[in-house]
């Protein structure tokens, strides 16, 4: 990775490296995993799967309801296996890069805990679900080749971050539903511990990088703002998948996703979903309304 047109970030990482210290845990004693999961209860929050606030969801059965928050439990810790690997994938490139020198102490931390995190959302699936979900087509980069080189760098940190702070919403609520079998509970309220750090750091980087572009590329600015506005889009999307569907004995699972995009319904989810990422893009001067004029 060439970023020598990049000025070095210059970070206050202390107190995050400390709290990543002083909260270490053993992934692989920390968790009591039962041999099966018990399927007369959700495994997701009810109020999180995507046909929640739906015509669809109140037609269903209430075998078929529990059988869909089974898939999509499968299906979001899949997410995340996926996700994750992609975030290492770029940042074990910066580790140790002049420009991320300062950061690198604690981006030895992150490594650490993403690679643990992948393993225990990765277990999870096997073993309850037999399967892991693949990887959905992600999103085209051809939108930002054109972009300067501090933009291109932010974009890919702006992936990880509201990567993060979408599934961080997730981990947040069903980290305290006590409808959930303790596991999945735990699973949740271990990584949103960790990525309310990795939130705060990746925040820092995206701020820092910004700064470079609105003072060396100004004109790259209101294509960022296109490329992250799409972005949340395909994040939100892919929450949608008809496998999930199939596999929980749903007719039509082509047909059932694209009713549930165009579901008013499934808006204010979205909203919800996305509401602290665009605030915080909104503070930064990319708001969806610019990205979109």
């Amino acid at each position: 990775m060439a970023t020598t047109s990049i000025s070095p970030v210059n970070l206050s990482l202390s107190r995050l490296e400390a709290m990543a210290e002083s909260g270490y845990y053993n992934p692989y004693t920390i968790f009591d995993w039962p041999d099966s999961l018990p399927e007369d209860k959700p495994w997701m929050s009810e109020d999180l799967v995507t046909l929640a606030g739906t015509q669809a969801w109140g037609e269903l059965t209430r075998q078929q309801q529990l059988a869909l928050t089974r898939h999509e439990a499968v299906h979001f810790f899949s997410l995340n296996v996926h996700g994750i690997r992609e975030l290492l994938s770029e940042v074990v490139l910066r580790i140790h890069t002049r420009v991320y020198e300062q950061a690198s102490e604690f981006l030895h931390h992150f490594i650490g805990e993403e690679n643990e995190h992948m393993w225990f959302f990765s277990t999870f699936c096997l073993r309850y679900g037999h399967k892991i979900y693949p990887p959905q087509p992600v999103l085209g980069s051809n939108a930002t080749e054109d972009l300067g080189e501090s933009a291109q760098e932010l974009a890919i940190f702006a992936r990880i971050l509201i990567f993060e702070e979408i599934v961080d919403h997730f981990n947040a609520h069903m980290a305290t539903d006590q409808a959930l079998p303790e596991i999945a509970r735990e699973l949740n309220r271990v990584h949103h511990q960790d990525e309310s750090r990795h939130v705060a750091f990746g925040r820092q980087i995206f701020t820092q990088l910004l700064e470079q572009v609105k003072e060396n590329r100004p004109q790259d600015v209101p294509v960022l703002a296109r490329y992250l506005d799409n972005y949340l889009d395909y994040s939100v999307r892919s929450l949608y998948n008809p496998a999930v569907y199939r596999d929980a004995g749903l007719p039509d699972p082509l047909g059932l996703r694209r009713r549930l995009l165009a579901d008013p319904g499934r808006a204010q989810a979205h909203d919800q979903i996305l509401n602290r990422t665009r605030k915080f893009l909104d503070r930064n001067g990319l708001t969806p309304t610019e990205a979109h004029a």
